[in-house]
This record gives C-alpha cells, sequence and structure tokens, in this order.
C-alpha cells in the first residue's frame, strides 16, 4: 500500500461513511496534504481493486466511496441526508446466480443499492 492509499483510509475512517473523491480531496488539503485529485483518483481505483473500499454512485450519478465491510453487502441509501445502511441480500444473491446460469454466464458480480428516505428525513 502506497502512501496515498494509507493517507486515503485515514480520512475514510474519519469520515466514517460515504464521500466523494472531491471531498476527501478537500479534506487531505485542508490538512495541508499537497495531494493531487488525479493521485486520490488513482489511490481509490486501487483501494476498490483491492476491495478496501466501497463505491456507491449517488441517484446523480456522482461516485461515492467508505471503506468497506468484509462481507459481499448491498446499501440502502437515504435520499436526503445520505445515511447509508450495509444491508444483506441473500435473496438478491439467489436472483442473480439463477439468472446467470439461466443466460450462461459465469463470474458474475452484481450491485444492488436502494435509495428512499430514512426515518429522520
Amino acid at each position: 500500500m502506497n502512501k496515498s492509499e494509507v493517507k486515503l483510509i485515514s480520512v475514510l475512517e474519519r469520515v466514517g461513511g460515504f464521500a466523494s473523491a472531491q471531498e476527501l480531496y478537500q479534506m487531505l488539503r485542508r490538512d495541508g496534504d499537497g495531494i493531487g485529485l488525479t493521485t486520490v483518483y488513482r489511490a481509490l481505483q486501487s483501494l476498490l481493486d483491492d476491495k478496501m473500499v466501497d463505491l456507491l454512485r449517488r441517484e446523480d450519478g456522482e461516485a461515492i466511496y467508505r471503506l468497506c465491510g468484509d462481507n459481499h453487502h448491498h446499501h440502502l441509501v437515504c435520499r436526503s441526508c445520505g445515511s447509508t445502511v450495509e444491508i444483506e441480500g441473500s435473496s438478491v444473491e439467489k436472483w442473480a446466480e439463477a439468472i446467470s446460469q439461466e443466460h450462461g454466464f459465469r463470474e458474475v458480480g452484481h450491485s444492488v443499492e436502494l435509495f428512499g428516505l430514512c426515518q429522520s428525513c
């Protein structure tokens, strides 16, 4: 793991939830780090490849990131405040496997994000 990745992990730990690359970049800059935005994106991609961060797309399409849990999961996201809950999806897993087999696909991955309004909003 390189220094940029370590710095991003530290910032993501402080955030405690999802943040965009721009938000992470701004936090690093406020901390006095001279990191470039391209380096932030490159480090985030490396962390994604290593399955150390989750990627989620907001409804407007913007990518947001957070430290990843240890197991495969999906997200329930509040459209108003951005509150996010990791959820299990065994029925989604079974459906994905069945539909993949039905169409002759293998090594299939998927991502499920559910958007709504939380109790507080």
